[in-house]
């Protein structure tokens, strides 16, 4: 299991989500590589390590370059077409569990558009939030970023792309995520549901 991103070293808010994008690509990886119940902790831990951090950027980064960076809104609808994409592709991933068939091929196209989604993010979104956001206000957004994903939901729910959505359900479907990941944990589930 992958340790989250430590945010006492992390500068601001930018270099945090960078921080986190290089988990997510170091637990493909391992999720490619391990076979058994190796392959499946590393599959529930990308999961959930993708579930918080988009529910994060989907409720503070998102409305923050929506408002802060010129053509912001173009900028943050694109990620969250991506983004819901993405939700509906991992759902589809941990309904089948990483021991279908046809996991393998569809978790290489994923990973292409989650590492196409980082490199969009960091390009058109991250460095002109450095630009045009004040460093104190991205250094407080942190702790923010860090609170969100304690309590966010741990599996993919296509269609909550917006601050307001995450907001008003997320702590119910959070909750429900918990339970799920509590029940699978104390009954030894194999199977990612």
């Amino acid at each position: 299991m992958t340790a989250p991103a430590d945010t006492a070293n992390t500068g601001d808010v930018v270099d945090l989500l960078i921080e986190q994008h290089m988990t997510i690509r170091d637990l493909f990886l391992q999720v490619s590589a391990s076979t058994g119940d190796a392959r499946r902790e590393a599959f529930h831990e990308l999961v959930r390590m993708l579930a918080v951090h988009e529910t994060a950027e989907e409720q503070l980064v998102h409305p923050l370059a929506r408002i802060s960076v010129h053509g912001g809104g173009d900028v943050v609808d694109d990620r969250l077409a991506e983004e819901h994409d993405a939700k509906q592709t991992l759902a589809a991933l941990e309904q089948m569990g990483p021991d279908a068939a046809e996991f393998d091929n569809l978790l290489a196209k994923f990973r292409t558009d989650v590492l196409q989604h980082a490199h969009n993010e960091e390009t058109y979104e991250f460095r002109y939030l450095r630009a045009n956001v004040p460093a104190a206000q991205l250094r407080a957004l942190v702790p923010m970023v860090t609170a969100a994903e304690a309590v966010a939901p741990t599996h993919p729910h296509p269609g909550l792309e917006s601050a307001t959505a995450n907001t008003l359900t997320g702590p119910a479907l959070s909750l429900f995520d918990r339970v799920k990941d509590l029940a699978r944990s104390a009954l030894g589930d194999k199977r990612q549901e």
